[in-house]
């Protein structure tokens, strides 16, 4: 089944996000490869794809996992988390309905 992984960040992230990014991606590259991940991605604290300074309020991630234990599991052990990037994180099951 899919789930929605939803970060939302500590208020001034920006340097945080940065040196774990690497990391961060990794995982997600992980995901890709086993043919899970269906999208992810940064949200920008303003309206631009490139939000300079105004940096970013959290990350979503849409993937498939075995069940909900095993996707907050892997959210749990998020780079981003880990380092205290995110205030928390949002795990929900994920029903891809479109396209």
């Amino acid at each position: 089944m899919l789930y929605m992984i939803l970060g939302h960040d500590v208020p001034n992230s920006l340097a945080m996000r940065k040196e774990t990014r690497p990391a961060h991606v990794e995982r997600l590259k992980l995901l890709q490869a086993e043919g899970r991940l269906i999208l992810a991605g940064p949200r920008p604290a303003i309206d631009a794809l490139d939000p300079g300074a105004a940096g970013f309020v959290g990350s979503l991630v849409v993937a498939e996992f075995a069940d909900l234990a095993s996707a907050r599991a892997w959210a749990d052990e998020d780079p981003y988390v880990k380092a205290g990037v995110y205030s928390h994180v949002d795990v929900q099951p994920f029903i891809k309905a479109l396209p």
